[in-house]
């Protein structure tokens, strides 16, 4: 089964699938208990049980290891906790060095990494549960079988979402998992572990809850905005200016309607979608032509997502006031000067 997918402006970003993870465990490396559906690994969860309940167990890795699980992203919010050990762990490219007790929160498709480069001794859990969202700015739809009352998973959304704090001291949440470590590692029938799994994940909800409300959280609503997920677009974008762009098709992969994307990126960047993008090219196009001379004008234009090196010409010529041979030239002066 492929995994669930999530569309950034250049790549179609995959559920992570711990390859890695499975190859050192087949290895008789790290021993892996889980529970999983979908591509990840572990024993399946009975077919309709728990909807969205997309991973939980634990590894555990008695020696340093040749492997770590490289930059990914899960459909869902992930909590990982370190039991024992050391880990080096890494969230939208902030490093941090995890010690027994830390509890690590990854918000929907939030690119994040464990080990630098490997994974060392240690046992970590994790529980990854998909709340249905690809964009920031769309609301979270928890699972049915979530218990806790309307005004406490309300405010559990807000915090999860509205906080860009990956990792958080919570010795408190050893017994709790723990208890999910016995019921993964036991052989209870498949109605029991259903509702074991259950009443634990539930609680787990609520001790993150408590330990959230007990500790000053930075509370930032930008998280869930449209604007928000404009701009990540927009960043996205710099690694796909290449592709063949429309208005309706860059609104599409932010998830929002065109009207509403254009007032966005006006807002963001006191301009069009056309003439950002335009302009983001034409940036490129002068890299490339002061760094690449051997490339053609005609293959700047297309590595920089020009129909033809006329219309790259004209777009230009606009923009700069000069032809791309012109700019080229530029660089090229200075470099037989030196007798480069």
């Amino acid at each position: 089964m492929r995994p669930a997918a999530y569309v950034a402006a250049r790549h179609v970003y995959h559920a992570d699938t711990c390859r890695p993870l499975v190859a050192a465990a087949h290895r008789g490396e790290v021993r892996l208990v889980a529970r999983a559906r979908g591509a990840y690994p572990g024993e399946r969860l009975p077919a309709g049980a728990l909807p969205g309940l997309r991973s939980v167990g634990f590894w555990d890795a008695r020696a340093d290891q040749s492997w770590g699980l490289p930059v990914h992203r899960n459909e869902g919010i992930e909590f990982t906790w370190l039991a024992t050990g050391r880990l080096a762990f890494e969230a939208d490219g902030e490093s941090f060095h995890l010690r027994p007790g830390d509890l690590t929160i990854t918000r929907p498709w939030q690119p994040h990494r464990v080990g630098a480069p490997n994974v060392t001794v240690g046992r970590l859990f994790w529980v990854i549960l998909d709340v249905g969202v690809r964009r920031p700015h769309q609301p979270w739809r928890w699972p049915g079988w979530i218990v806790l009352a309307r005004e406490d998973l309300a405010r559990l959304t807000r915090r999860l979402r509205r906080c860009e704090r990956p990792v958080w001291r919570a010795p408190g949440l050893a017994q709790r998992f723990a208890s999910l470590g016995r019921w993964l590692e036991g052989q209870p029938d498949r109605s029991t572990i259903v509702s074991r799994l259950a009443v634990e994940l539930n609680a787990l909800l609520m001790d993150v809850l408590e330990m959230l409300d007990s500790r000053s959280v930075p509370d930032d609503p930008s998280l869930t905005t449209a604007e928000r997920a404009v701009e990540q677009f927009l960043e996205e974008l710099e690694q796909a200016l290449d592709e063949p762009w429309t208005l309706d098709r860059m609104a599409t992969a932010a998830g929002l309607k065109r009207s509403r994307f254009a007032h966005y990126v006006r807002r963001l960047r006191n301009m069009t979608p056309a003439r950002y993008l335009a302009a983001r090219r034409v940036e490129r196009a002068r890299r490339l032509l002061g760094e690449r001379p051997d490339l053609s004008i005609t293959e700047v234009a297309l590595e920089c997502g020009f129909s033809s090196s006329q219309y790259f010409a004209t777009v230009f010529r606009r923009r700069t006031g000069h032809s791309p041979r012109q700019e080229r030239g530029q660089f090229i002066a200075p470099r037989e000067r030196r007798g480069v």
